[in-house]
């Protein structure tokens, strides 16, 4: 015969340990993770470290994950942040359709995104997505390529990564500009995932089969860096124009130097803060949050870059 205070132990003994837990969590900080789509890009390094550190601030835990630009590994990391009991999570999204189911997952399980830079295709399941105006930076972009370039020339066009919304807005900014000019050739236009290296090789490549070109247009500034290599080392610096997108401090100095023409500075400072806060706001009960906030682009050249260099 079963004992009635064996089974009531066992029947209590799970409420116990959920209140347990429970009271926990609740005496703890709050736990944020900053997921983010690549640590070998500096520019993201800045972003996923100012928004653990105001997170930090904030007096919440923060960790960071780096998905290493695969939807897969970043799938891992929302696992994770859902199983380790993480309240909030602050995403630069690897790929803007692929991560929608990611970012579902959590919404289903109560953790709030905030989506940082890149964005998902879809208004219903992050909270919040905070975007830098890539359209905008770019249409500024076009105009300062067209003005050197005197409207006429051919050039290059090399693309983030295919399946990132921001690769097609900064892309379509541009040409939205350049195509208004016959005189304005693009030659070629191919994709380097917004590596540096790969920029490189992707340019040595096109250099083989259009040799005379006039400038570059990069999707962002580890890009540029890529593509200015492949210059140097094809001893076409000088006459090839470079521009770039993101405001990275090498390309800064690089814009100072002569060496890039110009690129759109973003600030990852500002929208790292904004979703740290964002989830801050959450956390004492706020739930009207816009779906896109959009953070204005700045053009940068050798006109201006005095104004920016000790930013």
């Amino acid at each position: 015969m079963s004992n009635p205070r064996k089974l009531l132990l066992l029947w209590l003994l799970p409420l116990l340990l959920a209140a347990g837990c429970g009271q926990k969590k609740a005496a703890g900080p709050k736990k944020v993770a900053v997921i983010v789509s690549t640590l070998n890009n500096p520019w993201f390094v800045v972003l996923a470290e100012t928004a653990a550190a105001r997170a930090r601030a904030l007096g919440f835990e923060a960790k960071i994950f780096d998905s290493q630009n695969n939807t897969s590994l970043e799938a891992d990391h929302f696992e994770n942040a859902i199983v380790s009991g993480f309240d909030a999570i602050l995403l630069n999204p690897t790929d803007s359709d692929g991560s929608i189911v990611n970012v579902q997952k959590a919404k289903d399980a109560g953790i709030p995104v905030f989506c940082m830079d890149r964005e998902v295709n879809s208004s219903k399941a992050a909270t919040s997505q905070i975007l830098s105006d890539n359209y905008s930076g770019c249409v500024a972009l076009g105009k300062e390529f067209v003005q050197d370039l005197h409207q006429r020339g051919n050039y290059v066009e090399i693309l983030g990564i295919v399946g990132d919304n921001n690769t097609w807005n900064r892309s379509k900014g541009f040409h939205s500009v350049v195509d208004r000019y016959p005189g304005l050739k693009m030659v070629a236009q191919q994709s380097a995932d917004f590596d540096r290296n790969k920029a490189m090789e992707v340019l040595e490549s096109v250099l083989q089969a259009h040799p005379d070109i006039n400038a570059v247009f990069c999707g962002n500034d580890a890009m540029a860096m890529g593509a200015y290599q492949a210059l140097v080392a094809a001893g076409k610096a000088k006459e090839v124009g470079v521009y770039g997108f993101d405001g990275a401090d090498d390309v800064l100095g690089a814009i100072g130097e002569g060496k890039i023409k110009a690129t759109g500075l973003q600030s990852p400072q500002t929208m790292a803060k904004t979703a740290a806060d964002y989830a801050a706001e959450y956390f004492k009960g706020k739930r009207d949050f816009a779906q896109r906030v959009p953070v204005a682009v700045e053009l940068v050249d050798a006109a201006n870059i005095r104004d920016y260099r000790n930013k």
